[in-house]
């Protein structure tokens, strides 16, 4: 349990570098220059998430229950995974009216997919993954409002209603292939339609 909070931490923190620490950021472009950092943090950022991993498959074995969720949120949370893979499709798009709407799509995604996991999984382990992550995306969003009205970062317009439609089909896509087997090829837990 210990590894997982400590894996959580380092995962989320190593991911709030920009907004907790946009001096060091800046300070490591300046000294190394962009591309170098941004292939330090892509390899500092891969070893976080597979010790991530490595840390909730090891916690899974020992953690017990905190809650049971009742049968039916299996289904809800099968549902909102569609929506979280339509917005995760958004932001591979230039900005239809759903990246236009939401602003943010993936981190959208990112929250959406945290709390549906967290309505369907009541183990510790997966509350702490899955809470910690939802509240790394919750900072983070805030931290790009921020920046929006600050004028650091500006969001590309309105393109096309197109992509909108593009979204929705890859989102259906994925959405089917993680039910069919994506989810336990990948994850090693088959999508669950308790009844």
């Amino acid at each position: 349990m210990v590894m997982l909070v400590v894996a959580v931490l380092i995962f989320t923190l190593i991911h709030l570098i920009r907004t907790f620490a946009p001096g060091f950021r800046q300070s490591m472009i300046d000294r190394i220059g962009e591309g170098p950092w941004r292939g330090l943090f892509s390899l500092v950022s891969l070893a976080a998430l597979v010790f991530l991993i490595f840390a909730f498959g090891h916690a899974r074995q020992t953690t017990g229950m905190l809650y049971s969720p009742p049968f039916w949120m299996a289904h809800v949370t099968i549902l909102l995974m569609l929506i979280a893979m339509i917005c995760l499709s958004a932001s591979f798009f230039p900005p239809g009216r759903i990246a236009s709407a939401v602003k943010h799509p993936m981190v959208l995604s990112v929250k959406v997919w945290a709390f549906a996991h967290l309505l369907a999984n009541g183990e510790t382990s997966s509350v702490i993954l899955f809470g910690a992550i939802l509240i790394w995306a919750v900072i983070l969003r805030i931290s790009l409002a921020r920046r929006e009205r600050a004028g650091l970062l500006t969001r590309k317009p309105f393109v096309s209603a197109r992509y909108d439609l593009y979204a929705f089909v890859l989102g259906l896509v994925l959405w089917g292939l993680f039910i069919w087997k994506l989810h336990i090829w990948l994850i090693g837990v088959p999508v669950s339609f308790a009844m």
